[in-house]
């Protein structure tokens, strides 16, 4: 991620791709490919539906980001839900044509994010 940044002088996000029927869980991205694992975001959308995902490619919540991002958050309105989501920020950087970079995360990822995948990855760390 760092020599995408550094090459791109961009913003990374990385991503995994998941099943089509898992997107309402995510944040999932919109893009064109530059490579084999890195493309050019073009939007973000945060937990869309099967039928309005633009793909299957998820946000992982690993960033690199510019220091705009943070004063984007400072002003954000909380979404439906009342949470303040970082991929609304994301998006609004990415309207006033900020580069963002994706690129398909290679390490070992832990999804924490139902109670399922909590407890199996507390098991995984357990064992290191």
């Amino acid at each position: 991620m760092i020599k995408l940044h550094t090459k791109y002088m961009s913003s990374v996000i990385a991503s995994k791709k998941i099943k089509k029927k898992d997107v309402s869980r995510w944040g999932i991205l919109d893009f064109k490919k530059l490579n084999k694992n890195s493309f050019l975001i073009n939007d973000v959308i945060e937990k869309p539906s099967i039928k309005n995902a633009p793909s299957n490619y998820a946000i992982i919540g690993r960033y690199i980001l510019s220091k705009e991002i943070f004063k984007i958050l400072q002003n954000q309105k909380p979404s439906q839900n009342g949470e303040i989501h970082i991929t609304d920020a994301i998006k609004t950087l990415i309207n006033k044509k900020e580069k963002f970079i994706g690129h398909v995360f290679s390490g070992k990822y832990l999804d924490c994010g139902t109670m399922s995948g909590y407890i199996n990855s507390s098991i995984r760390v357990s064992k290191l």
